[in-house]
């Protein structure tokens, strides 16, 4: 599921860092900038990981324009939040579908794990 958090990124002596406004304590930093974004994504993902996981529903991102800079530069994050969940151990689970079905899907070369997986997650809305 992919999430989009506005973000400032500041530059100090020749290195980045960068603070979500909307989630308190997430921040990250970097030697260069591409380090600072890619962990920046990253720091996002298990923030928000870390909420859903406890229960704490996430909270809305704010507008990029409402996001005032004092020494730095407003910009969006993006992250795909499922990289980052631990619990990701495969679990069986007992299903019945019609036998025409489970045919086509064979003679189809089609894995019944991955539609499921894939169908629960669009369901879900958490692609």
């Amino acid at each position: 599921m992919t999430k989009v958090y506005p973000a400032i990124i500041h530059e100090e002596n020749g290195s980045y860092w960068v603070e979500f406004p909307d989630l308190e304590g997430c921040s990250t930093y970097g030697e260069t900038l591409e380090e600072t974004l890619d962990l920046a994504s990253e720091a996002l993902g298990l923030y928000l990981v870390s909420l859903s996981e406890d229960g704490i529903p996430l909270p809305e991102a704010s507008d990029l324009s409402s996001i005032i800079c004092k020494d730095g530069h407003a910009i969006y994050i993006t992250t795909d939040i499922n990289k980052y969940r631990r619990d990701t151990k495969a679990v069986k689970k007992m299903l019945s579908i019609p036998a025409w079905l489970a045919k086509e899907a064979e003679a189809r070369n089609l894995s019944l794990s991955k539609v499921l997986q894939e169908a629960l997650q669009e369901r879900l809305h958490m692609t």
